[in-house]
């Protein structure tokens, strides 16, 4: 019933986002003391606090123990990671209540030795028993000498013809090779599967030894496992008073948690319900609005009325009456001025919203209303919303009906929220002391809802001008206008009233216009502020372009060395100090640079050669640059002066973009590789292409080792057939 009252007051999305931040699930309502939870949240939100990991419910768990039942290993597991979530919390420097709750809570050391077992995957730790790290490292070797017996098979002479592709397949948890028909011949294993090619998946005979020495070892250390899980399980049961109590306590300290980081994530605030009936809300939003207008509402009396213009926000202004009781009710956070809001408390929450009408039972709209209401008398402590409350009949019956019904009802500890397109029922209850009046706002000048409401008024539905917005031609909704009559006297006392507030209104319209002034100016003096905070800003930029500066000479100079170690330590050593240099971004909205411009970066200027959403690379006297778009600024292309000195760097035509490794031992490739690759990146190349040929496999595996390591490196491939196959890998920067 309560998450059915939750779905119709649009909350469904609030409740998600709350549930995430639940270790388990778990009923809204909270145990204990409203006012002691209110002040605990209100100590958890001064800190940082990590959340506990998902948990189980462990019920089932609590009552197997009494039974003296072993727990399997996950199940111990989690109430490891409940003790080990209290460890957490009593090193926090909480205080007052909190504190004092935490310092009650007294683990027995048993439990406390167990709780320490576990790595983050919930596996026993080595500590636990020292068999454990000897079958982890036998288990490591087997898989060892699986991997280098693929590889192994992979560049096999033998095997090669048969291949589909040199990847390394996993069927039912087996590895296996993609091979073609006639395999047998070269490979013996067992099929384990067929490709949507017609290919065969195939776990090699060696593979499969292997994999049975895998399995033996798994048992093995399950069986230790069990052994272990016996021993705690004995140990669970002769504490399970105390599992069933910290089990309990997880579930109160949980609550309060998720409360306090879902409010300080969302910027939300906690409003306690006390024991009146007053429903007072300030700069209150729904949860499930985007872009609203806050509203504020004083509800003091038992009914509220709310009329006016159709679709200017009554409903969603009923729901977020309700809304705000309910979330207080269950002390969860809200947007709320928690400072000048109060809230009463209510034992049930009823709503009439939706149309009631089921043609499988045969009611009709009224019926379901009567049926819905039927249901209300002799009930106390209770807030009723009702949305249309004249829905499906005529409403001059309907409000002579309804005000008697509502008259009664107020007799009773109850509170109603209730909307109307119509004025009659406002007229029979407005001189009951206890019923009060809001309207929703309309503006005339621009015809349209305002979404703003006004205390103490019946609304105007403004159904012609509606129609005349909507395309009714004029002649008739002035004909409409003369059969509807002006003999209203008994609104006028209603009617004076709306102006005179109406005009209170304005006054304060102005009045906040005129503080929106004074906000606009301050908002003007901090631009100027960041302006000049922006300058400071630049001057620290341009000493990070200096040695951007620097570093770029040093790779120029290199170009000069002829000795080829001396020209790779000055490479080095300028990509090194590139490396180092940590500028700062800063977004230059008045530059709308293109490709083919010629730009300054701090001392350097060049050609911008391309644009990739906020970086640019600019060509500077043959080297490119990549640099934050942000820190160019526009400039003209250098006049060539014939005295000057012309630096040009032109790539070796058999190395620019190849390298060939055949016949070099793995680490004279290695070091080639090496060099190759800070030529490459000082050149501003973004692809290059390395032979290493097959063989026996050796020199292939030691450049992939190598290309993993290599920071630059940000992907490699196998080439494709006609650039050399998996005998040449394709490198990316």
């Amino acid at each position: 019933m309560m998450n059915e009252i939750f779905s119709r007051l649009d909350l469904s999305g609030y409740l998600e986002k709350f549930y995430n931040y639940l270790a388990r699930e778990k009923p809204l309502f909270l145990q204990g003391d409203s006012k002691i939870n209110f002040e605990k949240i209100a100590e958890i939100s001064k800190f940082d606090l990590l959340l506990c990991e998902k948990i189980k419910n462990l019920d089932d768990e609590l009552l197997r123990l009494s039974k003296h039942t072993t727990l399997h290993i996950s199940e111990i597991f989690e109430f490891s990671k409940i003790v080990n979530y209290f460890l957490y919390l009593k090193k926090q420097n909480f205080e007052g209540l909190l504190a004092s709750w935490l310092l009650k809570i007294e683990i027995p050391s048993e439990i406390l030795e167990i709780s320490n077992f576990f790595d983050e995957k919930g596996e026993f730790k080595d500590s636990v028993d020292e068999r454990f790290y000897a079958l982890r490292e036998a288990y490591k070797i087997k898989k060892s000498q699986i991997d280098e017996t693929l590889k192994r098979l992979i560049y096999s002479k033998n095997i090669i013809p048969y291949l589909a592709d040199t990847q390394i397949h996993y069927v039912s948890d087996t590895e296996a090779l993609l091979v073609r028909g006639g395999f047998n011949h070269a490979l013996k294993g067992r099929v384990v599967a067929r490709s949507a090619g017609g290919y065969f998946y195939v776990a090699p005979d060696a593979i499969l030894k292997l994999k049975s020495d895998q399995s033996e070892i798994i048992d093995t250390k399950e069986q230790i496992v069990f052994e272990h899980c016996k021993k705690i399980s004995q140990i669970f049961t002769k504490n399970l008073l105390f599992l069933k109590f910290i089990n309990n306590a997880f579930d109160q300290i949980d609550a309060l948690i998720a409360r306090a980081m879902f409010a300080k994530n969302n910027d939300y605030e906690f409003v306690l319900a006390d024991n009146s009936h007053d429903i007072i809300i300030k700069d209150f939003i729904h949860p499930a609005l985007k872009n609203p207008k806050a509203v504020s509402v004083e509800f003091i009396g038992k009914v509220l009325l709310i009329t006016g213009v159709n679709a200017g926000g009554k409903s969603m202004l009923l729901k977020s009456l309700i809304t705000a009781s309910l979330l207080a009710k269950y002390l969860l956070p809200m947007h709320i001025n928690q400072t000048h809001s109060k809230i009463g408390s209510f034992k049930e929450f009823e709503l009439i919203m939706q149309d009631p009408q089921d043609s499988k039972n045969d009611i009709s709209t009224f019926a379901g209303r009567m049926i819905s209401f039927s249901h209300l008398f002799g009930r106390k402590n209770l807030i009723i919303g009702v949305d249309e409350i004249e829905l499906g009949t005529d409403f001059e019956e309907a409000a002579s009906l309804y005000s008697v019904l509502i008259k009664n009802l107020m007799k009773n500890d109850i509170k109603m929220v209730i909307t109307t397109h119509h004025k009659r029922l406002a007229m029979l209850l407005s001189k009951e002391s206890s019923v009060e009046l809001i309207a929703a706002l309309y503006d005339e000048k621009n015809s349209r809802p305002k979404y703003e409401f006004l205390k103490g008024i019946v609304g105007k539905s403004y159904a012609f001008e509606t129609a005349l917005r909507y395309g009714i031609p004029q002649n008739l909704v002035i004909e409409a206008k003369k059969t509807y009559g002006v003999d209203k006297e008994n609104l006028n006392e209603a009617i004076s009233k709306a102006l005179n507030l109406e005009l209170n209104l304005k006054t304060e319209l102005e009045t906040v216009q005129k503080k929106e002034q004074k906000l606009d100016a301050l908002i003007e003096n901090l631009k100027d502020q960041k302006e000049k905070n922006d300058e400071i800003f630049k001057a620290d930029v341009s000493k990070f372009q200096l040695e951007f500066y620097n570093a770029i000479n040093m790779a120029k100079k290199s170009i000069t060395f002829e000795n080829q170690k001396d020209r790779q330590r000055a490479i080095n050593t300028a990509n090194e100090m590139k490396k180092n240099i940590k500028i700062p971004k800063f977004e230059n909205a008045d530059e709308n640079l293109e490709v083919g411009e010629w730009a300054k970066f701090g001392n350097v200027k060049g050609e911008i050669v391309s644009i990739k959403g906020r970086e640019a690379t600019i060509l500077s006297e043959g080297i490119k640059l990549r640099v934050p778009l942000g820190d160019l600024k526009r400039s003209v292309k250098p006049q060539k002066d014939k005295k000057s000195v012309q630096i040009s760097i032109q790539s070796p035509q058999n190395a620019s973009v190849v390298l060939d490794l055949h016949g070099l031992r793995a680490d004279e490739a290695i070091e080639r590789l090496d060099r190759f690759i800070s030529q490459s990146l000082v050149l501003g190349l973004d692809e290059i292409i390395v032979k290493h040929g097959i063989g026996t496999g050796k020199l292939a595996y030691a450049v992939s080792k190598f290309l993993k390591s290599h920071p630059s490196v940000k992907e490699f491939k196998d080439a494709s057939p006609n650039e050399g196959g998996f005998g040449s890998k394709i490198i990316k920067f």
